[in-house]
């Protein structure tokens, strides 16, 4: 596989969003499951402790270097269709969400993260297409993808995106 930004920006009424579309031969369930369980996200992001039904969780990231627990309030939680949640503290904090659909046999995952600032795509692009590649190829029990060809070979596009109309840039 070779490894191509596939980042867009998506305006949306609470702000700007670097969104990502990953299709997946697997029914919307299973799909599901790779994302929200704390086992199976172990193989392709991190994992959290805590009670989903109680609004907040602790996330941590497993291949992010020095990266400690943090809280994440959960937003809304639809299985197996819609998941929106918050980490980190203030303005400051990130916002995702993950949006499933299933039709004919095939699962398509639609995740976003909310921007500050139109530059920090150039930061957060390359990330999410590394972490969206390794879920894939986790779950396909594909070799999972190198670091190195992300960062910074993906900068360059994400930082030449085109911030829609009304955006801050």
């Amino acid at each position: 596989m070779t490894a191509k930004p596939t980042g867009h920006y998506m305006l949306k009424p609470d702000g700007l969003y670097l969104q990502f579309d990953r299709l997946f031969h697997a029914p919307i369930e299973d799909v599901w499951y790779s994302l929200t369980n704390p086992t199976a996200m172990q193989s392709w992001i991190g994992t959290y402790k805590g009670s989903p039904a109680t609004g907040a969780v602790r996330f941590k990231m497993m291949f992010e270097e020095g990266s400690d627990w943090e809280d994440v309030s959960i937003l809304e939680c639809a299985p197996p269709h819609r998941f929106t949640a918050d980490s980190g503290p203030g303005p400051h904090g990130m916002r995702v969400f993950c949006h499933l659909v299933e039709g004919s046999g095939m699962t398509t995952l639609t995740f976003g993260q909310r921007l500050s600032r139109a530059a920090d795509a150039a930061t957060y692009g390359p990330g999410w297409d590394y972490y969206l590649d390794r879920l894939a190829a986790a779950r396909a029990g594909r070799p999972l993808p190198e670091w190195e060809q992300y960062y910074p070979a993906f900068a360059p596009h994400y930082a030449q995106l085109h911030v829609p109309t009304g955006a801050h840039p």
